[in-house]
């Protein structure tokens, strides 16, 4: 019932370059001769040249793709076409010839954990998930978005998954090592901008830089606080950010130099970087606070006090003399002033100045054992040196 000659078909001119070759269609053989002969007037035997047919070129809009590893939506974030969990469909935008790894410390965030894998997937060769004791399923997330995932089995800190996701990057040889927050406040796509000066060489260690307006107000005085207590001399204006970026060089010196395993290993990474003389820039970013995206699970108040209190640590334990040993130095030359003043009146009135000789002690005798405990872990440090 069908004619052997067929009709050669051509795609509309709308989809030109879809197709790398003809394609042919068979032409029906009608019995009505008539009906035949009104089909050869009316319908051209080459379609899409001459024909009368326009056919439209069709138009349609993606509203929403449900994934359950996507970011739920929230206020403040724009879903896009590309954040799908099909990722080979989408062209990578990996710097060239540089090998980067991207670590994701987590702790209890499998909220966001897939969106940020797949997203972070894009702009990586690997995804490292370091999974801190994480009670629910933040895991098996991650690994079903492609991570690689490293678990410690019980709650270590972020200092110790920092160390985790290090030793991997230099055992697995990567030239380039992203840091990024697992609970959503970090956008993957920014990640080539934390490594371009890595790839161009202008700087070791790269910090993503957040603008006091994307903070809530709560967390502007406390950052303001750890920024001036971390700085240490430096210009770096956001010690805090836990989005940065590190070359080979600044792996291995980090490796062997980070101690802390609590939230005040980003503090630490800076002091470090000063010792080893690491050119330390700056990246502007953008940061997600408040809304269904936040899944922090540290207080702010706390968060500080820690850091606060392991900066004091720090510090101490890296110079003893400087902030233990001057001070006391201090202390007691002010108590043997006062405690020559308290002589001094004794002997020309006297009368013993009761008050003058306990302040004269309250200098002395701290100022005493600061000096000594000074020079006891300054003498520790050179002997572990």
């Amino acid at each position: 019932m069908y004619d052997k000659d067929p009709v050669r078909a051509r795609p509309p001119a709308h989809h030109e370059g879809w197709f790398a070759e003809e394609t042919t269609v068979p032409l029906p053989q009608f019995i009505d001769a008539e009906t035949d002969r009104w089909i050869e007037r009316h319908i051209p035997r080459e379609l899409g040249e001459g024909s009368a047919m326009d056919i439209p070129a069709l138009r349609c809009e993606v509203q929403e793709q449900v994934n359950p590893l996507r970011m739920p939506t929230a206020p403040g974030y724009r879903r896009v076409m590309d954040e799908t969990a099909d990722t080979t469909a989408i062209p990578s935008r990996r710097s060239g010839g540089m090998r980067t790894l991207a670590a994701i410390p987590c702790f209890n965030e499998e909220i966001a954990i897939g969106s940020v894998v797949l997203m972070a997937r894009l702009h990586a060769d690997e995804v490292l998930v370091i999974d801190d004791g994480c009670t629910d399923g933040t895991a098996k997330v991650a690994r079903d978005a492609g991570a690689t995932v490293i678990s410690h089995g019980a709650q270590m800190g972020k200092g110790r998954g920092i160390r985790s996701a290090l030793r991997y990057a230099v055992d697995h040889d990567y030239d380039c090592l992203v840091f990024m927050d697992g609970d959503g406040q970090h956008n993957p796509r920014e990640i080539p901008l934390l490594v371009e000066p890595i790839l161009t060489d202008t700087a070791d260690l790269v910090i993503g830089f957040r603008t006091f307006d994307q903070m809530p107000f709560y967390r502007r005085f406390g950052r303001a606080v750890l920024d001036i207590a971390s700085s240490n001399g430096s210009s770096i204006t956001d010690s805090q950010c836990g989005f940065r970026a590190l070359n080979r060089t600044t792996m291995e010196a980090m490796l062997n130099g980070l101690k802390k395993d609590d939230f005040s290993t980003e503090s630490e990474m800076l002091r470090t970087a000063q010792e080893k003389c690491l050119r330390v820039g700056e990246t502007p970013i953008n940061c997600k606070y408040g809304g269904d995206l936040s899944t922090s699970t540290k207080n702010p108040v706390s968060h500080a006090i820690e850091v606060l209190g392991s900066i004091f640590w720090l510090a101490v334990e890296r110079k003893p003399l400087l902030h233990i040993g001057l001070p006391g130095l201090a202390a007691i030359l002010a108590g043997v002033f006062l405690l020559l003043q308290f002589f001094q009146g004794f002997n020309e009135t006297g009368l013993i100045a009761i008050e003058q000789g306990m302040l004269a002690s309250l200098f002395l005798i701290p100022g005493t054992v600061a000096l000594i405990v000074g020079l006891m872990l300054a003498l520790i440090a050179r002997l572990r040196e």
